[in-house]
């Protein structure tokens, strides 16, 4: 075959000309290309497959799989969404997440996803052909993506540490069963409590801390809970109640008929029960039994069955108030602290926003004030604790809230009803919370009259189970026909006008009234 002016030539003098492109049919457009994938639109595409999986395999062509990859993450996002809208209460639904099970299977899933993640990312990338770019660009985008492919993972990394320091601290703080002295956990999950409509908490402070030997109860108080609505009664005993009574059943009973200490016209206070009971292990038949003692003499004096108590070590509470950030509180009046004239610092009155140390020594000062001021100012700490640290604020501080705690807190509540406990605890921070203290000039801690304080916790739990339009201030005093209803007053002074409004009408107040949060 021969060349004749660029025209191949055929034997015979034919000239062969080039093939012609096939014309379009009639009314239709001619095939489109695509253009050329540049370095700023190969990181693009990647990036958008992280947000919406697939976006690069049909940039790239691969209709098929990416149409698959695009219809599977629209399926798992309606999935959430539908969980989202079923459900009346979802921070409720969350609280299954406490289960030791499922936190485990959050783990694994939350790592499988960030490995399923990372691995989407390098596809998408090879799949838009980065290697059709110049040397610089397979640089530039190579780096880029390794980067995207380490952020898209931190998500699913960040949940399974999240979820994996909450299990540690749940497992280090609540035992995994209960002991003797401890009710029986239900085995029905649908009622994990026994059928108990109302649950009672003891709340201890304790301050063995520094040079300080044993453990001295500096704040004790009861949270009564009722269960369906989260409605609680707060129960403020003071440090100096004296010669408190025990139960049949405790074996400090035999110890102590008339009281305990009652030999001491100025000593059994009610805060060296629990060291004296884990002083006397031979008397309490068994080892630290100091918990048991206490929560049997507060229960006989409010005439309730003490179910658990939680013991707080107040440095460790201060750094659980550093974790969510500080309290604010309402300070009526100034507020100083450290040595006997308050030398250390002055809180000031007004609304602050007080640090771990400030609302430690807020509720602990007794500069210028009494035991019962700093039992009214520990329930507004108690009060503004509870009110503040939202789901927002705990997730937003977890890993400083979950290493305070571990290092804060001591309990009896065995770790499966730590998930029955967290579902309480979300609707009482909705409820209604009241408050009662046994001070005077209502009730005398020197000469405590123990009818007048059962029956003024019996009526404050009845007001706190009314609606809400219904509960007013109780007007509790003891009934005329009962014996010793007048106390006489002995070794105990006057209280002092506290920051936080210790002269109050006799009965239970709202926490809001009493402390302004």
């Amino acid at each position: 075959m021969r060349k004749r002016d660029g025209v191949d030539a055929v034997p015979g003098g034919r000239k062969e000309r080039p093939p012609r492109r096939p014309r379009p049919a009639p009314g239709s457009r001619a095939p489109r290309f695509a253009k050329p994938l540049t370095t700023a639109s190969v990181v693009g595409w990647t990036a958008l497959s992280a947000l919406v999986p697939g976006a690069a395999h049909l940039r790239a062509g691969h209709r098929r799989t990416g149409l698959v990859l695009v219809s599977l993450y629209a399926l798992v996002l309606l999935g959430v969404l539908g969980f989202a809208l079923t459900r009346k209460d979802l921070l409720t639904s969350l609280t299954t997440f406490t289960d030791d099970g499922m936190m485990v299977t959050v783990i694994v899933v939350a790592s499988v996803l960030a490995l399923a993640w990372f691995a989407l990312m390098v596809v998408s990338y090879v799949v838009l052909g980065p290697n059709r770019l110049n040397q610089q660009g397979q640089m530039v985008t190579g780096i880029v993506v390794g980067v995207l492919c380490v952020a898209v993972m931190s998500p699913f990394a960040l949940a399974a540490s999240y979820v994996q320091t909450a299990q540690s601290a749940i497992n280090d703080i609540f035992p995994s069963s209960p002991d003797s002295d401890t009710p029986p956990v239900a085995q029905n999950p649908e009622d994990p409590w026994g059928g108990r409509t109302r649950v009672n908490f003891l709340l201890v402070g304790g301050d063995a801390a520094g040079n300080r030997t044993g453990v001295r109860t500096d704040s004790m108080n009861v949270a009564s809970v009722d269960i369906k609505t989260g409605n609680t009664v707060l129960f403020s005993l003071p440090r100096n109640l004296q010669h408190v009574r025990f139960p049949p059943s405790s074996p400090l009973h035999k110890q102590f008929p008339n009281g305990f200490m009652a030999e001491l016209p100025n000593g059994g206070l009610l805060n060296e029960v629990w060291q004296y009971a884990n002083d006397h292990p031979e008397i309490m038949g068994g080892k630290n039994k100091g918990s048991r003692a206490l929560m049997d003499a507060i229960g006989h004096t409010l005439g309730l069955k003490i179910d658990y108590y939680a013991l707080i070590n107040m440095y460790g509470f201060a750094a659980l108030v550093d974790a969510i950030g500080g309290l604010k509180i309402r300070v009526e009046q100034d507020v100083k602290w450290g040595g006997l004239y308050g030398t250390a610092g002055t809180i000031k009155a007004g609304t602050r926003k007080l640090s771990g140390e400030q609302a430690l020594w807020y509720g602990r000062s007794r500069v210028n004030s009494d035991d019962f001021s700093r039992m009214g100012r520990q329930r507004c700490v108690i009060g503004a604790f509870a009110q503040q640290a939202t789901p927002t604020v705990i997730l937003t501080n977890f890993n400083k809230i979950a290493g305070a705690a571990k290092r804060m807190a001591s309990t009896n509540i065995p770790r499966p009803l730590v998930q029955p406990l967290v579902e309480v605890a979300v609707k009482v921070k909705d409820a209604k919370i009241t408050s009662l203290q046994f001070v005077p000039p209502d009730f005398w801690p020197g000469s405590a009259d123990w009818v007048k304080i059962r029956q003024a916790a019996k009526k404050a739990i009845n007001d706190s189970m009314r609606p809400r339009k219904q509960a007013q201030t109780a007007g509790v005093s003891a009934s005329p026909g009962v014996t010793g209803a007048t106390p006489t007053k002995t070794s105990a002074a006057a209280p002092t006008q506290t920051p936080t409004r210790n002269s109050q009408k006799s009965g239970a107040k709202s926490l809001d009234e009493l402390c302004g949060l």
